[in-house]
C-alpha cells in the first residue's frame, strides 16, 4: 500500500517519457534520439535538484512553504552573473567555458549559502515571519546591487544577462550534463544517504538536539547540499521561482508521510512530471506560445498566496 504512489507516479513518469520522445518526431531516430534525449536528460536532473533542495530546505528551516528561491537563492545567482559581466564583460563571460562558469557559480552559491542563509536559519528558527522578512531583505538587496550594475554596463552586455536570468526549460545548457550529473549524483546520494538524520532535523532544533544531532554542523551541511543542487538547476535551465514549492506541497498531498525516505523519492517524481509533461504540453500543444517556467511560476505564486492566507506552514 504505501509503495503505490512511487509506483503509479513512475508509471506516469515513464508515459510521459515515452510521449515526450515520440510525439511529433518526424526527422531520423537517429538525429531524434539524442537531440531529445539530452533535453530530457536534462529536464530529469533539474526535477530530481529543484525538489531535493526544496525538501532539504523546508527541512533545515523548519516550515513548509520556503524554498530556496524565495528567499533569495535566485536572487544570489542573478548577482554572480551580473557581476561576472560588470566585472569581466560579457564578451570575456562568454569566451569562458561552460565549465568555469559553472564551477564559479557553484563555489560561490555555496559559500554565500553558509555565509548568509547559514546564519539565518540557525538565529531565526522558530520565528517563520522574522526568516521570511529577512529572506526578502537578502533578496532585495541581491537585486538592488544587481540593479545597480546592469544600469552601469553597456546594454549589449545587459542582453547576456537577460537571456540567462529567465527559466528555458526548452534550451538546456547539455554540454555541462556530464558534471551537472556527476555532482548531482554525488549531492543525491548524500542526501539519500542522511536521511534518517533530516528525519530527526525535522522535529524541530530542541528535540533534534537531544536526540543527538549535530544541528547547527548538520544545517551547514545541507545548505551545502542545497547550493550545489541550486547550482546545477540554475546552470541548466536558469532560475525557476516557485517550481519547487509547488512539487513539494504536491508530494505532501499524495503521501503525507514526514519521513525522507518517502518524500525524497515522491517529490522527484512529481517534479519530473511537471517537467517532462509541462514541456510536452507547451512544445506539442501551445507551440512554445507560452514558456513553461511563466506557467510554473503563476501556479507556484498562487500556491504561495495560498499557503501564506491559510496559515498551513511550520
Amino acid at each position: 500500500m504505501r509503495s503505490r504512489p512511487v509506483l503509479y507516479l513512475s508509471l506516469v513518469l515513464a508515459v510521459c517519457v515515452v510521449l515526450y520522445m515520440t510525439v511529433g518526431a518526424k526527422g531520423a531516430w537517429s538525429f531524434v534520439l539524442p537531440f531529445r534525449g539530452g533535453k530530457l536528460a536534462g529536464l530529469l536532473l533539474v526535477a530530481l535538484a529543484i525538489s531535493t533542495s526544496t525538501v532539504l530546505f523546508q527541512t533545515v528551516s523548519g516550515n513548509r512553504i520556503l524554498t530556496p528561491s524565495i528567499v533569495g537563492f535566485d536572487a544570489l545567482y542573478g548577482l554572480i552573473l551580473t557581476g561576472l559581466v560588470f566585472f569581466l564583460g560579457a564578451q570575456t563571460t562568454i569566451s569562458l567555458p561552460p565549465i568555469a562558469v559553472f564551477g564559479l557559480n557553484t563555489g560561490l552559491l555555496m559559500s554565500g549559502a553558509v555565509l548568509l542563509f547559514g546564519t539565518l536559519i540557525v538565529q531565526t528558527r522558530g520565528d517563520l515571519l522574522r526568516m521570511i522578512l529577512t529572506g526578502i531583505i537578502f533578496a532585495t538587496l541581491f537585486r538592488a546591487l544587481t540593479a545597480f550594475w546592469q544600469r552601469m554596463i553597456d546594454p549589449n552586455e545587459f542582453q547576456v544577462i537577460q537571456g540567462a536570468s529567465y527559466a528555458r526549460f526548452n534550451r538546456i545548457e547539455t554540454d555541462l550534463l556530464p558534471l551537472a550529473a556527476l555532482l548531482s549524483f554525488g549531492v543525491l546520494a548524500m542526501a539519500w544517504h542522511k536521511r534518517r538524520q533530516w528525519d530527526v532535523l525535522a522535529l524541530g532544533h530542541d528535540a533534534a538536539t537531544n536526540l543527538g544531532v549535530r544541528v547547527r554542523r548538520e544545517t551547514v551541511l545541507a545548505l551545502l547540499l542545497i547550493a550545489a543542487l541550486v547550482s546545477v538547476s540554475t546552470a541548466l535551465v536558469g532560475p525557476v521561482a516557485f517550481l519547487g514549492l509547488l512539487v513539494v506541497s504536491l508530494a505532501r498531498l499524495i503521501d503525507p508521510s514526514v519521513t525522507h525516505a518517502r518524500l525524497l523519492p515522491i517529490a522527484a517524481l512529481v517534479s519530473a512530471i511537471t517537467l517532462v509533461g509541462g514541456q510536452l504540453v507547451m512544445e506539442r500543444v501551445f507551440a512554445l506560445s507560452t514558456p513553461l517556467s511563466v506557467v510554473v511560476d503563476l501556479l507556484g505564486g498562487l500556491l504561495f498566496f495560498f499557503l501564506l492566507l491559510k496559515g498551513r506552514f511550520r
